[in-house]
């Protein structure tokens, strides 16, 4: 019997190491950053959302965002005095943890700083943060924007709704959720379905390092 041309082993040895040049690679660029601009901020994001980054990026045209996994970028900065590619540059590198990501600019500390202080935009809340507030539907028709065909999906997301003549009803006053609770999947689907942005998505600039070699905090640990 002929042998199948399916039957065929790859020797690993042949495989590239594309994760290994990828890793070079986001290193490269954040040393050539560095060069490049004169302040390097760490922040985090609180409800991060990728269309609202894409807006700020084109705000910052003039700067760059870096995020990756943080071993990489705190190894391409130096995370001791000995390794630094610049003066007081592993002291921030040894704040990169969790997710938080890179702001290479050369616009004035204090421009930035304020700037993002000023910068925030309502979100639709997902699941796993609190409640910003009481959220309840009282009983009756809900408004024409709900179409018939989306009865069955609301009663999965526990409202106690019915179809009569074609209008959904609540069929009880019925509370999404409560201030200070844990908003849960389904929770969070109904406060998008109804409108309520509780959350909010802003970036918080937490260190800030400079050429000069100053490296401070801007938050209260």
């Amino acid at each position: 019997m002929p042998k199948s041309k399916r039957d065929k082993k790859i020797s690993l040895t042949k495989t590239t190491k594309l994760g290994s040049k990828l890793k070079q690679s986001v290193m490269e660029n954040l040393r050539e950053a560095v060069n490049k601009y004169e302040h390097i901020f760490v922040f985090h994001t609180d409800n991060m959302r990728n269309g609202k980054l894409k807006d700020v990026r084109n705000e910052w045209k003039d700067s760059r965002f870096f995020f990756g996994k943080n071993k990489v970028m705190s190894y391409a900065l130096g995370k001791s005095a000995q390794d630094e590619i610049q003066t007081n540059l592993h002291k921030l590198a040894l704040q990169i943890e969790g997710q938080c990501g890179l702001l290479f600019t050369n616009r004035p500390v204090d421009d930035v700083i304020e700037w993002f202080e000023n910068y925030s935009e309502p979100e639709f809340p997902r699941a796993g943060i609190r409640a910003a507030y009481t959220v309840t539907l009282d009983e009756g028709p809900l408004p024409d924007t709900f179409i018939h065909s989306m009865e069955p999906s609301l009663r999965q997301l526990g409202l106690p709704t019915s179809l009569q003549r074609g209008v959904i009803q609540v069929l009880k006053s019925h509370t999404i959720c409560k201030e200070g609770s844990v908003i849960t999947p389904e929770q969070s689907r109904l406060l998008k379905l109804f409108g309520h942005k509780m959350a909010e998505f802003k970036i918080v600039l937490r260190y800030v390092w400079s050429k000069d070699g100053q490296f401070r905090p801007l938050l209260d640990e």
